[in-house]
């Protein structure tokens, strides 16, 4: 897999998250991994967060679990037949047995963590050896020594879920394994447990701005529920978006959709929500699975309305597939773990997560010694395994609009979010429907109108607030980047499915926001930190980088037209936004799409581009070019095949199923 990071960064020896390096001489076993003359390789950061302090070592007692995640066989020819399109799937014996790391490699690897007190147990797919023991155990196999750091909050411009202060562990030497060993794994995941990762969900601006204000909004369904506007239900995304036609045939059953969380959900949410919100009558199971020792939670504070929404929408588009959560901690190897679980148990025909960070974020990570570009191997070869097994993978592509480093790490870049900028997974983007409502501020009213669905971007609430709050456009503007993720990756390159449709290697754009004030955010890494503003900026045309473009598929997202959600986390009932819902509601209408085409329709891709590029009208574009339909920064395509706001458009479902229905794929 050929990555831009390559290019961009020069570390060898990573900390956390890290390449695995063998040492000059092969270790000696519990005596000591490798001979005290060993030399350290170069390269080592202590983790650089601005702010962060070490405050003391790791106990040795202190029980950890650490992933081990296995090279691929065959990688090169895998990709190639996924990006293509798999015409014949396999099981996850079929995959270990190709793809997967060989057993000698496996017991080898198994046979030295042993002698250290290590115990190990291996997914089926030959992939992921997860191996528990103690801080000291670990220490002594990998050659490491742990450290504790206090790592302070990183807060952004958008407004929305930040990641928080944390005390944490991590590995202050690379990791060495014997030569023979070495080059048989990918990356060691676990050796810190700093969890970057947020979920996407986002709050109607309309409530907290009035709330603050001591106002009022007047707009739809207030009389319903409480709430403004859009107050939607699943029934609501499955007839905006042609689902309906199917449930004649289909509902989901004999099918199983998979959530991967890493947040518990409110016992009992999702059950309520169906049963008294969408009154959907379920015939499927509802089955909860913990990953290396479960998620965080539930509460608010770790993001299980996340983890409620995901399963009662879901749930509730296929009320007669099985729904299972795999609920997994919020750290490097439990992000990875919960996804190969679901891979490598391959019950789901189809999976989604709601969970991710900025590429820029993972770059100062890398950078600062907290993480490693190995991690971006990882999720790839979980969603390349979920695609050979013909299980559809979606993740939601991010709400900071096009600047999703602004959220996480506070940086004013264009930027997009991992690990939905893989190739080999169907990244979700959002639109806003058309809505009528009246904010009323200390400073008076103002209207919002928004006459037709566009790509979701806050830009048109920024006015409006500004006005009845008595505070300068700009001000407004810097501090609600909010929108539909979208652009192009630094990371990942564009694969071949996208070639097939003009508008994935160019773009126009309204460049409200300009960066500026670059500061250096960890050495070797220098972004811009501020913006300037421009009200009324002109359409301007550019070409990517060569980067995968980002999302490819899009529905309703805005919260200011959103969706219902109900559990204790979200304060009860409540009305959300944020491509958090589109990836569970395409998560399952594919198990309706499964049941409906009679068998696993698997990744979607290079399908969905095939026909976009043959003009099959499987998608609604929204191609109109400037302010009023950009995503803060990219706008419509002249093309219209492809924009970076909402990728191919807004689906047709019922088209899409029987596009999948002529292919006959196997099961």
């Amino acid at each position: 897999m050929t990555r831009f990071f390559n290019a961009r960064l020069t570390t060898g020896v990573l900390l956390g998250v890290a390449t695995v390096m063998a040492p000059l001489a092969a270790a000696a076993g519990p005596a000591g991994a490798a001979t005290t003359n060993t030399p350290v390789p170069t390269g080592i950061n202590v983790p650089s967060i601005p702010g962060a302090t070490v405050f003391g070592s790791v106990s040795a007692t202190t029980p950890e679990t650490v992933s081990f995640v296995m090279k691929e066989q065959n990688e090169q020819a895998l990709e190639s037949q996924v990006t293509a399109g798999v015409k014949s799937y396999l099981s996850v014996s079929q995959f270990a047995a190709k793809y997967g790391a060989s057993a000698s490699a496996i017991s080898a690897l198994n046979s030295y963590l042993a002698k250290y007190g290590i115990k190990t147990s291996v997914y089926a797919d030959g992939i992921d050896v997860v191996a528990t023991g103690t801080a000291g155990d670990f220490d002594s196999a990998l050659t490491v020594h742990q450290a504790v750091y206090k790592v302070p909050a990183q807060t952004g411009f958008g407004q929305l879920n930040t990641v928080p202060a944390q005390t944490v562990y991590t590995n202050t030497d690379s990791p060495l394994l014997p030569a023979s060993l070495a080059g048989t794994v990918s990356t060691i995941l676990g050796l810190t447990n700093y969890n970057p990762f947020v979920n996407q969900v986002a709050k109607p601006q309309s409530l907290k701005a009035q709330a603050a204000a001591g106002g009022t909004v007047n707009a739809t369904c207030v009389a319903d529920f409480g709430l403004p506007n859009g107050c939607h239900l699943p029934a609501d995304f499955a007839k905006m978006y042609n689902l309906d036609p199917l449930y004649g045939r289909a509902n989901g059953s004999g099918q199983t959709l998979a959530i991967v969380t890493l947040a518990k959900p409110d016992p009992g949410a999702p059950q309520y929500f169906w049963a008294n919100i969408s009154h959907t009558t379920r015939t499927g199971t509802y089955t909860e699975v913990s990953v290396d020792g479960g998620a965080p939670g539930p509460s608010g504070a770790v993001g299980s309305d996340e983890s409620d929404l995901d399963i009662e929408q879901s749930g509730a588009l296929a009320p007669g597939a099985n729904v299972i959560s795999y609920e997994a901690p919020n750290t490097d190897f439990g992000f990875v773990d919960g996804l190969a679980a679901a891979a490598s148990a391959n019950i789901a025909s189809t999976v989604s997560t709601s969970w991710g960070q900025s590429e820029t974020n993972l770059e100062a990570s890398v950078l600062s010694g907290i993480d490693s570009p190995a991690i971006l191997t990882a999720f790839d070869e979980v969603f390349l395994e979920m695609a050979i097994q013909g299980q559809s993978m979606f993740v939601a592509s991010g709400d900071s609009g096009a600047y999703a480093a602004s959220r996480d790490l506070g940086t004013t870049n264009l930027s997009v979010q991992n690990p939905s900028d893989s190739p080999f997974d169907t990244a979700a983007g959002g639109s806003t429907l058309p809505w009528t409502g009246t904010f009323t501020g200390p400073d008076g009213s103002a209207t919002v109108n928004v006459p037709a669905q566009r790509i979701w971007g806050w830009d048109y609430l920024w006015k409006p607030i500004a006005q009845v709050d008595g505070v300068p456009e700009a001000d407004v503007a810097e501090s609600l980047v909010v929108g539909s993720t979208g652009g192009f990756s630094v990371v990942e390159h564009s694969p071949a499915y996208q070639s097939l449709v003009a508008g994935t290697r160019s773009f126009d754009a309204v460049q409200y926001l300009t960066p500026i004030d670059p500061e250096t955010i960890v050495p070797g890494l220098t972004e811009p930190v501020a913006w300037s503003f421009n009200p009324n900026p002109p359409v301007t045309f550019g070409a990517s980088n060569g980067g995968r473009a980002i999302p490819d598929v899009s529905a309703d997202a805005d919260p200011e037209t959103g969706y219902l959600v109900y559990g204790a986390s979200a304060g009860g009932l409540n009305e959300y936004g944020g491509t958090s819902f589109v990836a569970p509601q395409l998560n399952g209408a594919t198990a309706v799409i499964d049941s409906y085409v009679g068998h696993r329709v698997g990744f979607w891709n290079p399908v969905i581009y095939a026909a976009q590029g043959n003009n099959d009208g499987l998608f609604t574009n929204l191609n109109g070019i400037g302010t009023s339909n950009d995503n803060i920064y990219y706008t419509g395509s002249l093309t219209g095949q492809y924009n970076p706001g909402v990728g191919l458009g807004l689906p047709n479902l019922t088209k899409i199923a029987d596009i999948f229905s002529v292919l006959g794929l196997p099961f």
